[in-house]
């Protein structure tokens, strides 16, 4: 059985940074692709950052030069160091692990960025 731990979120002022980490416990294989995606209220949910064992990444447009996902392999944990932020970054960000097509979720933690 997969877990996801997230912890980092909070509130910060506009322009101001946060940096979220989510650390997988369980079976996990070493090839996989871990991410984070936000919801805002009233909004789907959608793709921030994702990063594979390997270290490929995608960003969305959004926060492509304000964000960097990074991760430790041996730890099975996955970061994002948020800059900038913009009140539009306000959400409740999940972490996921895609394994082997399979996708797990983290609680998700609150992020409100104030303006």
């Amino acid at each position: 059985q997969v877990q996801l731990v997230e912890s980092g979120g909070g509130l910060v002022q506009s322009g101001g940074s946060l940096r979220l980490s989510c650390a997988a416990s369980g079976s996990i294989f070493s090839n996989n692709v871990m991410g984070w995606y936000r919801q805002g209220r009233g909004m789907q949910r959608e793709l921030v950052a994702i990063i594979a064992s390997g270290g490929s990444t995608n960003y969305a447009d959004a926060v492509l030069g304000r964000f960097t996902i990074s991760r430790d392999n041996p730890k099975n944990t996955v970061y994002l160091q948020m800059n900038s932020l913009k009140p539009e970054d306000t959400a409740v960000y999940y972490c996921n692990l895609n394994l082997r097509g399979y996708d797990y979720w983290g609680q998700g933690t609150q992020v409100t960025v104030s303006s």
